[in-house]
This record gives structure tokens, sequence and C-alpha cells, in this order.
């Protein structure tokens, strides 16, 4: 263990002399106070160290102690349901040792050491597992089965393991090794941040993560496994959207990394989750949810480690072979907080002052996400997907951290100001949009051989849509021919009826894919029989007003088990009404 002492302090980083024995990124101890701090820089026997406890008050001369050990995070039993700081301290637990304001160098474990867990084995004394093999499982919540698995560097023959009620750090199952050494195997192991965990094979990003978002999965799907960004201004949704994510995509685990926003954003969440009931289970949210918590007025050093402990707790859950959802909210502050070390450091800034590496620590970040085949002789999947919200100032995506994130996303949903002010949610721009993945054979051959074809026919008439409009403000909507103010009018359709969706509507908040598609086909099918009724002779004007046009748009809210029912009925009813005014024309 490395001792120095402190040679200066500015903000959050401390320079101490004296530890030449510490290496890079240990987490040290600072002053008489012992607050937790990392090792960023070494230059001979100087360490520089960002303290991630306020450090006014510190002085030089006092006391640096290395402890060896890299930031690493306690995964194990527990971490469901938990509401975490920056660096995994428990804050409920900080609240009712200390009160409701957090004091510093407080030393309490990440996950309960009193707490005991009914473990249930799944392997006998006997056996032979090595790292990554499943042994046992601890009913964590009531929809969250938590396995047990042999940690890294372990394996060998299973000499005792037995069912019963244990705490964390308690032994369940010892390892006889090849050298004949015994190992002692808790249900709780540690891993450092910053190194990802292992797996066998990543998997090719060719199968969607439904979210039940129309505008999401219809024209702008991420993959399970894969990474997306949500920039916009202030005020556009960005937290809704990331809300609706967590409760509705094909998700088993969300983690929810709440980096650098206002504490009164971070406080709904933690007041929300609870109460949100999960529609997959009819339980609480918060039993399939991780929380990390470090909010703009929290010590500007933590918000960075909150990015890494998040994508580790949820990379543990992954190779238990879940699904993982996690939103990071916001990257931009993460950025930041990076900025400012940097300044701290003197290193020579890039683009608005922020470092030269800023691109490489967020590719860092956001290649941890996939699809995998994990450790274990089983071959269970798991897959993890991480949504970054960026917050640009002033919504301007052309800042070095929108345009580094872009570089590396493959799905982008640019929210737009205008949508949300026009009450258009979710306010994401169909025009600037983008999704690189490329699932079409699943949509085709999952859903509807239809799909991807219907899909391209949307997005066609939307940006058919926006030059119509140039020319309607130019000079009218007179000046256009009746098949372009048709081609309007569905246009309208598709905005105001399947991409605009209620968040709060109990049926609208969730489409199923089947009925994204019957969704699709409605719209078309009423824009191409008026086609070849404005061919027959029809009135444009009366076409506009057909009284099937509001069940159309009303079909959104139709519960599941009527869809099929009102599908056909209003087909037969959009047929009769054209050959009704076709009649009349005729006549």
């Amino acid at each position: 263990m490395s001792k120095g002492t402190i040679k200066k302090v500015a903000g959050p980083l401390v320079i101490a002399e004296g530890m030449r024995d510490a290496n890079m990124f240990d987490v040290v101890r600072v002053s008489e106070q012992r607050l937790i701090g990392e090792i960023i820089e070494i230059h001979g026997d100087q360490a520089s160290i960002q303290v991630y406890e306020e450090t006014s008050g510190l002085g030089p001369g006092e006391a640096v102690e290395s402890t060896g050990a890299p930031l690493s995070v306690e995964l194990g039993p527990g971490l469901i349901g938990s509401i975490f700081d920056g660096i995994q301290r428990p804050l409920v637990d900080i609240m009712e040792a200390t009160g409701t304001r957090l004091t510093r160098g407080v030393e309490i474990p990440a996950l309960s050491r009193k707490k005991k867990w009914h473990f249930i084995p799944c392997v006998i004394a006997g056996d032979t597992v090595e790292a990554g093999d499943i042994i046992g499982s601890v009913a964590e919540t009531e929809i969250v089965s938590h396995k047990i698995l042999i940690p890294k560097g372990v394996s060998g023959k299973i000499v005792s393991i037995s069912e019963g009620d244990y705490t964390i750090d308690e032994t369940v199952l010892v390892v006889e090794k090849a050298d004949g050494t015994k190992e002692n195997v808790t249900m709780m192991q540690k891993w450092p941040v910053r190194v990802g965990r292992p797996y066998k094979q990543k998997l090719s990003p060719d199968m969607p993560l439904v979210t039940g978002q129309r505008v999401i999965d219809t024209l702008f799907p991420i993959a399970k496994g894969g990474v997306a960004a949500v920039p916009g201004p202030f005020g556009s949704g960005k937290t809704v959207v990331q809300h609706q994510l967590a409760k509705w995509a094909e998700a088993d685990i969300v983690v929810y990394i709440g980096c650098g926003e206002r504490g009164n954003e971070m406080t709904d969440v933690l007041n929300e989750f609870p109460e949100l009931k999960d529609p997959k289970t009819g339980h609480s949210l918060m039993e399939r949810t991780v929380l990390i918590a470090n909010t703009s007025d929290m010590p500007v050093a933590a918000r960075e480690a909150s990015i890494y402990v998040g994508i580790t707790i949820a990379e543990y859950f992954r190779d238990m072979g879940y699904s993982v959802a996690l939103m990071a909210d916001s990257t931009s502050r993460w950025a930041e907080a990076l900025r400012e070390m940097s300044g701290r450091l003197e290193e020579m800034p890039g683009e608005e002052g922020y470092p030269a590496y800023l691109g490489s620590r967020l590719a860092q970040f956001y290649e941890r996400a996939g699809r995998v085949i994990s450790l274990g002789r089983d071959g269970r999947e798991g897959a993890l997907s991480v949504i970054g919200a960026v917050s640009p100032p002033g919504g301007d995506i052309s800042e070095p951290v929108s345009q580094a994130t872009l570089r590396i996303v493959k799905v982008f949903w640019g929210l737009d100001a205008n949508l949300a002010y026009r009450r258009h949610f979710p306010a994401i721009n169909w025009l600037t949009s983008y999704s690189l993945y490329n699932m079409g054979k699943w949509f085709n051959s999952k859903v509807n051989e239809s799909w991807m074809e219907l899909r391209a026919r949307i997005m066609k008439m939307l940006s058919d849509e926006a030059e119509l409009d140039e020319i309607v403000k130019l000079v009218g909507m007179d000046a256009l021919s009746a098949p372009d103010r048709l081609k309007l009018e569905a246009a309208r359709s598709i905005r105001e009826d399947f991409l605009h969706q209620d968040a709060f509507h109990e049926v609208d908040t969730y489409t199923s894919l089947d009925k994204q598609f019957r969704m699709m086909e409605l719209v078309l099918n009423y824009f191409d029989v008026s086609t070849e009724a404005l061919k027959n002779g029809a009135n444009i004007e009366k076409l506009v007003k057909l009284p099937i046009r509001e069940r159309i748009g009303r079909y959104k809210y139709i519960t599941n088990d009527r869809l099929e029912a009102e599908y056909e009925d209003i087909i037969k009813t959009l047929h009769r009404e054209i050959d009704g005014l076709l009649q009349k024309e005729e006549a």
C-alpha cells in the first residue's frame, strides 16, 4: 500500500507526492476524512487524483493512502431496486446512517452484509464447473431470479454446495482446482468498472429491441444489443422517451443512470419509478430496475465514474442471460465532467475545450453494448442495449459531444423542439433521424412479408410531404394538383394518427408490431383506394372528408381483442363510402 501527502488541491483534483508505488486507476483515501478518489495520472512520485467527494478544507501535507485496487463494483443479490450514487454508494443506507445530508468519507458497503438470501443450487457436489457457469439462483424480487455465477479464474470440481439462507459474503460453494487448492465461492463478486466483462462470442445485431413506440419500431428500430443516441434541446421530451423505453422495451432488467441531470429531474425519476406498474408483470417497475443518481450538484468527478459503474452492473445481468436496457441521461454532462478534469490537469484542449480523447472515451463506453453468448457451458444468450441521451447546448447537434456520439452509434432519434411545441410526442423528427441496423429480414419473416415495403412507402410519403409543404407556403394549397393534395392528407394521417403516440393513454402507450402493421395498412389503403377514385372522377374535397377517416385515426385506441374485427370493418366501410361517392359523381 502506497502512502503519500497532498501537495496541491484544485477543486476535485488533488496532487499527492510520495506515491511512486501506486498504480494508475488505484482507489485512494484522502486525508483523515478518508475521502474516496482515483489516480488518473502519474509523473514520477507525483499522482494526480480525482476525488469523488467535496474537497473544501483539504490542504497540503495531509495524508493520502492507496488501497492498491482499481475502482470496482460489488455484484450480487441486492442490486435490483437499489439507488446508488455515481460510485455505487447506497444512498438509502447512507441516509439511514447519517441523515438527509450526505457527509464526507462515509464508508458503507454497496450491498448489505446483513441481509440473508435463500440460495437454491442447480449443481451438486462432484460436478465440474468453469468461469461463467450458473451454480444456483436467488429470488431477488418477485420477477427477477438472480443467477449466481462462477467468477472469472475459478474452475474445478465441486467439493461442497448446499441450499440455505446466506449473506452475500458467506461461502455457498467450495471448488477444488486442478492444482489441488480449494476456493471458496460466495454470492458476491467484484469487478473493476473500467474493464468490460468477458464473453464467449458477440452476435450480429439482426434482431430488434421491440419498444412498442411506433416511430421507433417502424421507422428507426434499435437492435437488441444495439446503441442509440437521443439528442434534443431542453423540453423536447428526452426523459419521457427514456421512461417509455424503460417501461415497454423488451428488456428484463433496466439500469437507469442519472448522470449530471438536474436534481429535480432525478427526484421525479426516483419518485415515479417505484409507483410505475411494470406492464408485463403488474409489479412495481423498481423490481427490475437499478438506479444510479449522480445529479449536477453532486461532485463532478463522480459523474465520470457513474457511467462505468452503470454499464458494469448491466453487463453482470447480461452475463446471466438477461436482456438489459441501459439509459444514460445524459452523456453530455459526463463529457462536461471529462472537460473539467482535463482542464484542471492542464491537458491540451480539443474542440470547444473538450479533451482530445473525448471520442475514444465515448467509443469505449458504447462498444460494451451487444448481444453475446456468455461465458459458461450452457451457451446462454444475453443482450445489453444502450440508449444515451445527449443534451447539446441550445439543441445544436453540431457541437463535439453530439458529433462524436453520432460517429459511434447506429441509431439517431433526433428530438425536435418545434414538434414538442406543437404537442407532437414522441418529438422524434422523421426527416433527420435514422437507423443503420438492417433488420428487414426479421420484420418480414416475423411480422408480415410486406412490412419493409409499407415502411418504405410511409418514409417516401413523409419526405414528399416536406417538399409539398414548401410549395404550399409559397403559393397556397389551391396551386396543388388533386393527387398531391391527397398525398398531403395521407401524410397528415401518418403524422397525427400513426407517429403521434400518447404515453399516458392506457391503450396508446404501447403498440404491438402486429397492430403497427395494421395501422400502416389502413392509412395506405385509404390512400390507394382514394387515388384510384380520383382517376375515376371523384371530388378531392369529398375524398378528404370521408367519415371513415375518423375511424382510421382512432384505430390506435382499439384494444387488442378487437383489432381484427375493427380492421375488417374499416376496410369494408372504406370501400362502401368510396363506391357511394363515385355513384353520386356519376349520377
